[in-house]
């Protein structure tokens, strides 16, 4: 009988992924030419340039516990200056402001970035999308706004850009609303981490998206424009807060308004399904059975493809919160320890599928953020009369493109992805047969082995907990270190 590994499969299974994307975007828009190639050429030469970073940031990410709290500090520094705006909420709506976490919270946090990007706009802050200009080739409002989706949210770098978006060209806009859904921002990164959400995938899958938003949105949507790209800073701090007024008031309306309209919807379906004896029919439902083959095809294994793709269901049609909070369940039963089937429901997934996961559910690309994007753009660009009428058609297509750019990332980390193994038992197994694989995988652990070594160099060596003689010798003769004197013999083992 011919049996299918679906775990050596899986590299296959992402690099078809790709393929067929690039396939699909080259039938949809060949009219534009050679346009695509030009546009891709600038990231192509970065890609070659920063994936051995990039691989090398995965792999030390998952065994540097330090690693990861000195970036972690490094980014509760962003968080400290995002924190500054409570003060304000907090004399003027007292105390208990944050009960009201999205209205009172995430929303005023707006109004003291804004006050911050003008006073910035009158000095330096416009030109720091010109180093992104020069590696990618965009232009510099977009690299801008790319930049800083890296940890500021969707709505937040618009208004980064906004003295620039009446003269941004349809492509250039495009590019600013698909790094906006491909990413998500600092005051929400803190809560998915909170929820038991490995942080170094977070922060990665952060910085990674930022290109891959740029490369993805120029396939989809070429340039064909030519682009066209400041008072006192009491002034621009006073201009700032009250243009974000509007804003923040056109993305609350906004997102009320289309939560009101997904709840109707699902509400419709309910009644529906309740006939034929499905209560729990919905669009979500519907949505997880159509990303069920994409999130088989990104690496996860077929058992937990349902769930991933329910995950990915909620994400694109809720939002990622409730997403990340329903990934963290899963997290808890992992750790807990407890029967993964249970009625022959999986009630857990396994690390290379939450990996996976919290790569494709690392972004803003939801109909809800759509609404509070829409609401901040037509605040920000129907200052030029007619405009808005004309990026219309950009909404769904920029959707579209930050969620090809989230899985796009989460194929590159289930094909980077290692599991984490018993080094002890792992190099045992190893060297005990017949051949040995020069892997990865075996030259970690052989590291591992020569780090727990005590007394490097000396005659007489204490290997650590679990590693044995015979492994010591096995990871001498495939990779001899040069701290370690493989002649000696050990005292314990």
């Amino acid at each position: 009988a011919c049996v299918v590994n679906f775990q050596k499969a899986s590299i296959l299974l992402i690099i078809t992924c790709v393929v067929v994307l690039c396939f699909l975007w080259d039938l949809l828009f060949k009219r534009y030419g050679s346009l695509l190639w030009d546009k891709l050429s600038a990231g192509r030469t970065v890609g070659r340039k920063k994936k051995l970073w990039i691989k090398r940031y995965l792999m030390r990410s998952r065994n540097e516990e330090t690693a990861v709290q000195r970036r972690f500090f490094t980014f509760m520094h962003v968080l400290l200056f995002m924190s500054f705006s409570d003060a304000g909420a907090e004399f003027v709506f007292g105390p208990n402001f944050a009960d009201h976490l999205f209205a009172f919270k995430v929303e005023h946090t707006q109004l003291g970035i804004k006050v911050f990007i003008s006073l910035s706009h009158v000095s330096f802050h416009a030109q720091i999308g010109f180093i992104m200009q020069l590696a990618v080739g965009a232009s510099p409002a977009e690299s801008l706004a790319a930049a800083g989706n890296i940890f500021l949210g969707q709505t937040e770098s618009i208004l980064l850009i906004r003295p620039y978006i009446s003269r941004l060209t349809c492509s250039e806009i495009h590019a600013v609303m698909t790094g906006g859904f491909a990413s998500i921002s600092g005051t929400v990164l803190g809560s998915y981490i909170a929820f038991g959400v490995d942080p170094a995938h977070l922060l990665t899958a952060s910085v990674m998206s930022s290109p891959a938003s740029l490369a993805t949105a120029k396939t989809l949507w070429p340039e064909t424009e030519s682009s066209q790209i400041l008072c006192s800073l009491l002034e621009a701090a006073c201009r700032g807060a009250s243009s974000a007024i509007e804003v923040v008031a056109n993305i609350l309306v906004n997102i009320i308004s289309c939560l009101a309209l997904l709840a109707l919807m699902d509400s419709v379906l309910s009644w529906v399904g309740s006939m034929f004896d499905c209560p729990a029919f919905s669009f979500t439902l519907i949505c997880s059975y159509v990303f069920m083959p994409l999130s088989f095809m990104m690496g996860v294994s077929w058992e937990d493809s349902f769930i991933v793709a329910d995950l990915i269901g909620k994400k694109t049609f809720i939002n990622e919160f409730v997403a990340y909070q329903k990934l963290s369940e899963f997290i808890r039963k992992r750790k807990g320890g407890g029967a993964e089937y249970v009625g022959n429901v999986k009630q857990y997934l396994s690390e290379r599928s939450e990996t996976i996961a919290t790569y494709a559910l690392c972004g803003f690309s939801n109909v809800t953020s759509l609404a509070m994007l829409v609401g901040a753009l037509s605040k920000c660009v129907c200052h030029s009369p007619g405009a808005s009428g004309g990026y219309q058609p950009l909404w769904l297509r920029s959707l579209i493109a930050g969620c090809v750019s989230c899985f796009m990332t989460a194929c590159i980390a289930g094909i980077l992805y290692i599991p984490d193994v018993h080094c002890p038992d792992y190099l045992t197994a190893a060297f005990n047969g017949s051949v040995v694989n020069n892997s990865s995988q075996l030259l970690d652990c052989c590291s591992r082995l020569y780090d727990s070594v005590a007394g490097q160099g000396q005659i007489n060596l204490t290997l650590g907990p679990g590693f044995t003689l015979s492994s010591l010798r096995g990871c001498c003769d495939l990779s001899p270190h040069t701290r370690v004197n493989c002649s000696a013999s050990p005292a314990s083992a």
